[in-house]
């Protein structure tokens, strides 16, 4: 098992090598972090912070890449030599993205090649009795769901959804989100840990172990993750569980199904891409993944964007299901609130083309006193109820253990 044990994907970017790289510059980017108006990202190979906005991406009928795009040779003619949009874009195609040129962009190495990011974070274990946690759904509510997809599974209408739940948190005090924040970094400082604005008074937050794909001149990397099993904090049960997982007929199939996505939407903008037969294993604080490293030679890099790929992308099977419109309906019917920037990608796009996009997961919004929490499972015809409601309970833990919170 051991052989097929990676640490999440990295694109190829980052210092130079023999770089001097300055221990607590990426940290010092993390402490300085202020909600509202500053857009924070860390990936395993830089570490980003934007101040302020200078221009924001409109909603109209134009493809996003395009709006991108635009918004970018705008303030390079103006006279900006090296601007940036980061934020967040929706699950619902149809819904206004979150995406903005900061004023200020400042760059770092990555936090986990940063050795201060060891020090403690800021305490929540003495925030338990700070917060009130209703879940939305109830989970027998959820299962039921889970029971109603894999019955009409079984019917043949269609092949996979992931559905999703929610927690409502309601905290008797401020939310101190650059604490939350520098928690989640720490807990698993070699994946994606984000802060943007979502919509007005709202912060998206979370801490993401999926890469939906980033470019950075002709070449593309992808990093689909399909297929999940709960940590132990065991060393044997874990050992175990990730093995399982490996083994899992109905994991490697739900795996496959989003691997073979990913190769057909990407495929078209490529000359050459490598897609591995078998997938390996990603570990987060919580959770065991399967995963699949895809990368690829862009055909014609002057005219694919970062955010061309990402888009042909989204949704992928692994946060929508199969065939995706069918799943779309399903998702609707089936989950009683709105998922805003859940299942959808946050990352950043430079003016040109280069950029990250990540899968929006292991995220909640903030607005006000309140933290909405999200957690999905795939559902195949193979899946039960107790299991995917377990799933999702295990996935909530990044964030619980980020707040001081427990279900």
């Amino acid at each position: 098992m051991s052989a097929s044990l990676r640490e999440p994907t990295a694109l190829p970017h980052g210092p130079a090598p023999g770089a001097v790289v300055t221990p607590g510059s990426a940290t010092a980017l993390l402490d300085e972090y202020r909600p509202g108006t500053d857009r924070f990202l860390a990936t395993p190979h830089r570490t980003l912070l934007g101040r302020g906005t200078a221009a924001e991406v409109p909603h109209d009928a134009r493809p996003l890449p395009d709006r991108v795009r635009d918004v970018l040779d705008t303030r390079r003619r103006t006279g900006d030599a090296a601007p940036v949009v980061v934020g967040s874009v929706p699950f619902a195609a149809e819904a206004p993205p979150a995406l903005a040129v900061p004023h200020a962009v400042r760059w770092a190495p990555p936090l986990r090649e940063d050795p201060l990011v060891v020090l403690p974070a800021p305490a929540a274990d003495d925030e338990q009795d700070q917060w009130q946690v209703r879940p939305v759904p109830e989970p027998e509510q959820y299962g039921a769901a889970v029971a109603a997809a894999v019955e009409r599974m079984r019917a043949g209408e269609f092949d996979k959804v992931v559905l999703a739940r929610t927690l409502e948190l309601t905290s008797a005090r401020e939310l101190d989100l650059p604490a939350m924040l520098r928690r989640l970094a720490q807990r698993d400082p070699a994946g994606y840990t984000f802060a943007v604005p979502s919509g007005p008074a709202r912060t998206l937050i979370g801490a993401s172990p999926e890469l939906l794909v980033a470019r950075r001149g002709g070449r593309l990397v992808a990093n689909p993750l399909a297929g999940s099993a709960p940590r132990s904090t065991d060393l044997a049960e874990d050992v175990r569980r990730a093995a399982a997982l490996l083994d899992s007929p109905k994991d490697l199939h739900e795996h496959a199904v989003v691997v073979e996505a990913v190769r057909e939407a990407l495929a078209p903008f490529c000359r050459y891409l490598d897609v591995p037969a078998r997938p390996t294993l990603v570990r987060t604080a919580a959770m065991w993944h399967l995963s699949t490293t895809v990368t690829g030679e862009l055909a014609d890099p002057g005219r694919t964007t970062a955010l061309h790929l990402a888009s042909a992308l989204h949704p992928t099977p692994a946060v929508c299901g199969t065939p995706t419109d069918v799943a779309r309906e399903v998702i609707a019917e089936s989950e009683p609130f709105d998922r805003g920037p859940y299942t959808g990608m946050v990352g950043w796009q430079d003016a040109d083309g280069d950029g990250e996009w990540v899968v929006t997961i292991r995220c909640a919004e903030a607005e006000g006193r309140a933290l909405r929490l999200f957690a999905g499972a795939g559902v195949v015809a193979a899946s039960s109820p107790e299991a995917e409601t377990a799933e999702t309970g295990a996935k909530f833990g990044t964030f619980l253990n980020a707040v001081g919170a427990a279900l």
